[in-house]
């Protein structure tokens, strides 16, 4: 079977996978990595795939359609977000409208947090796949192959919520996980067959970056987290370390260029013994000439972020989140403000570069303690830094929580993004408004940043690591072009002195 795999169009450098998505300020591009991964699982089950990610070539609605028919596909899978799900679904609508045949299934966060709510948007959605959906979606295009569509059919489904022919909706059983990941092929080998890597960069990482993931799920159950409470689950499944150093090894023979690899398991340091493992296998192997990257919880111990150092770990990405020890007991971050300071001291001793995220607007949030997540920021120093207000998203504990306290300023989620596709946030209480939080992260950007000791530390950076030069500056352009822009809007509203009128 043909089958038409679809980052689809909506704003430039949109980042659908992101954990938050939005057009970032440091001009990172994610990868749609999930949905590589699905292309190559369909892919090995013997389907033609034609893989599209319109965000990175800037494709438009149209130039997808035309490509679409050109290919004749029988089944379209597109990804999806909360941000952008009424443009996905616009897509999927002009997509049938050239192809009236054709079986379009929608996936994501947004689709498995809300299948029948999704479905009841537009009669031009077949299916919603929900939850993780490799092996539902090779179950799908191998059924609709062999006997084509029909009720019956995709009431077998797992994972799998559609449309009957009488336009009502159904959703069937959840589909179990799968347990040997090794199963699934190389997602590196997938971008090195579809994808042109250079429209994508990390604000952290050194550029050109391959990404992937040695395992799947997430053990703590952090509140706000949107991918292991609506895709992956709460238990880490993982690759064989066999499995990961070969595609390793793959890269470095295939990606000749690539200076770095991000594992964005959603917190690799979960199994400390395995991390080990992995690293003394990296060095054994030979395999530490590319340097990486990982996202960490802030509880690694010094021997185990020495070996991971060795075995070529340059950077850990840190959700910190704030800095006031209440708020970290209620988002049941289950870290305290000590823990997080060694591991922090650990890290620099190590010599691994930490990049660390805030989120503010968390429950219990009040002006004092966005100023002491501030503080501590500056005070924990990381290499880079990012400040997000909070979003919280369906299907998460914080959304059902701030839902219910009625603080959800709207559920019209095209308003969940500025108009430029920044980060915004929907979460507005009596004595913190969502505006205020936007200006929070702003301002605590700034003062991040513009340190003079930091400003001064970035400079030594590019003349004893030239290394890092390239993604100093390239990320740096980025985020001062931003800031001008910012400082531009400033000026031409001080003279109305009206905080309505913008």
């Amino acid at each position: 079977m043909r089958i038409l795999t679809l980052n689809p169009p909506f704003l430039p450098k949109f980042s659908r996978e992101s954990r938050s998505p939005a057009v970032a300020k440091s001009g990172t591009l994610y990868y749609p990595m999930w949905l590589a991964y699905a292309t190559g699982y369909l892919e090995k089950a013997g389907h033609e795939l034609l893989f599209v990610d319109a965000a990175a070539t800037g494709l438009s609605v149209e130039a997808v359609v035309q490509k679409a028919k050109t290919f004749n596909p029988a089944l379209a899978v597109l990804d999806t977000s909360t941000p952008s799900i009424y443009s996905d679904i616009e897509v999927t609508a002009a997509l049938k409208t050239a192809l009236p045949s054709l079986f379009v299934v929608l996936v994501g966060v947004h689709g498995s947090a809300l299948p029948l709510e999704t479905l009841g948007i537009s009669p031009a959605i077949d299916a919603v796949a929900f939850g993780e959906y490799d092996a539902t979606l090779m179950d799908l295009a191998g059924k609709l192959e062999k006997t084509g569509r029909n009720d019956d059919l995709l009431r077998t489904v797992s994972g799998l919520a559609f449309h009957t022919s009488t336009g009502s909706a159904v959703k069937n059983a959840p589909r179990p996980y799968i347990e040997n990941l090794d199963d699934i092929p190389y997602v590196s080998a997938v971008y090195k067959k579809h994808l042109d890597i250079s429209p994508y960069f990390y604000g952290h990482s050194r550029y050109p970056l391959v990404v992937l993931v040695t395992g799947r799920g997430c053990p703590f159950h952090c509140s706000f987290c949107v991918i292991p409470q609506t895709l992956m689950g709460h238990r880490y499944r993982k690759r064989s370390v066999a499995s990961i150093i070969g595609e390793f090894r793959y890269i470095a023979d295939n990606f000749p260029d690539v200076k770095e690899i991000m594992i964005e398991d959603d917190t690799l340091t979960a199994d400390k013994k395995r991390c080990v493992e992995f690293a003394e296998a990296l060095v054994s192997s030979g395999m530490t000439r590319i340097p990486w990257s990982a996202n960490s919880r802030a509880d690694v111990d010094y021997n185990t972020l020495r070996a991971m150092k060795r075995a070529g770990c340059r950077l850990l990405c840190v959700g910190f989140e704030s800095g006031e020890q209440a708020i970290l007991d209620n988002i049941q971050k289950s870290l305290t403000l000590d823990t997080i300071k060694k591991f922090v001291a650990d890290a620099k001793r190590a010599g691994i570069l930490v990049h660390g995220c805030f989120m503010v607007g968390n429950r219990g949030e009040t002006r004092e303690t966005l100023e002491k997540t501030l503080a501590f920021a500056k005070e924990l120093s990381p290499d880079t830094a990012q400040f997000f207000p909070i979003m919280v998203y369906p299907g998460t504990a914080d959304f059902a929580y701030f839902s219910g306290k009625g603080w959800i300023t709207t559920t019209d989620f095209r308003k969940w993004l500025t108009d430029e596709g920044l980060h915004s946030s929907a979460v507005s209480r009596p004595d913190l408004s969502n505006e205020t939080l936007v200006t929070f992260c702003d301002r605590a950007r700034r003062e991040f940043y513009l340190r003079p000791k930091y400003l001064f530390s970035k400079g030594v950076q590019v003349v004893t690591h030239p290394s890092e030069a390239k993604r100093i500056f390239k990320a740096g352009i980025t985020w001062f072009r931003y800031l001008r822009v910012n400082s531009d809007k400033q000026q031409q509203c001080a003279p109305c002195n009206d905080k309505t009128a913008h």
